[in-house]
C-alpha cells in the first residue's frame, strides 16, 4: 500500500487529531467519503458511457 505501514498510518492519525482536533474530525471524514462516493459514481457512469458507444459502434459497423 504504497510502502505506508501501520506505524506510519497511526503517526499520520495522530498528526490529522492534533491539527483538527476531535470536533472537526467527522466533518472530515464525512467530506471524505461523499467525495469518494461521487468519484465512484463518475467513474461507473463513464465505464458504462463507454460500453454503451462500444455496443453502439458494433451495431453500425456490422
Amino acid at each position: 500500500m504504497f510502502g505506508i505501514g501501520m506505524p506510519e498510518l497511526v503517526i499520520i492519525l495522530v498528526i490529522v487529531l492534533v491539527v483538527f482536533g476531535a470536533g472537526k474530525l467527522p466533518e472530515i471524514g464525512s467530506g471524505i467519503g461523499k467525495a469518494i462516493r461521487n468519484f465512484k459514481q463518475a467513474t461507473n457512469s463513464e465505464i458504462q458511457n463507454t460500453e454503451t458507444d462500444r455496443i453502439e459502434n458494433s451495431r453500425t459497423v456490422s
